[in-house]
């Protein structure tokens, strides 16, 4: 999960990779996702393996829905 500038305030982006650091400065780079491109990423904020690409696609739709103040817990 990241830390986005979204104006004055700070927004999450979730979404899944397998290199984490490389995907990390796509999305800095203005590469990454639309999102990122709109609300640039600030720093990591958590992160989370999973055993392949199907589980984590499912981790994220989840964490997609939970409220954004419930959202750090899920990384506990």
């Amino acid at each position: 999960m990241l830390e986005c500038q979204s104006g004055s305030q700070l927004v999450f982006y979730a979404g899944i990779t397998t290199n984490i650091e490389r995907r990390f400065k796509q999305h800095q780079a203005g590469t990454g996702a639309r999102f990122t491109r709109a609300n640039p990423p600030l720093r990591v904020l958590a992160t989370r393996q999973y055993p392949n690409r199907s589980a984590a696609s499912k981790a994220e739709a989840m964490l997609k829905k939970i409220p954004r103040q419930y959202k750090m817990a899920y990384f506990d």
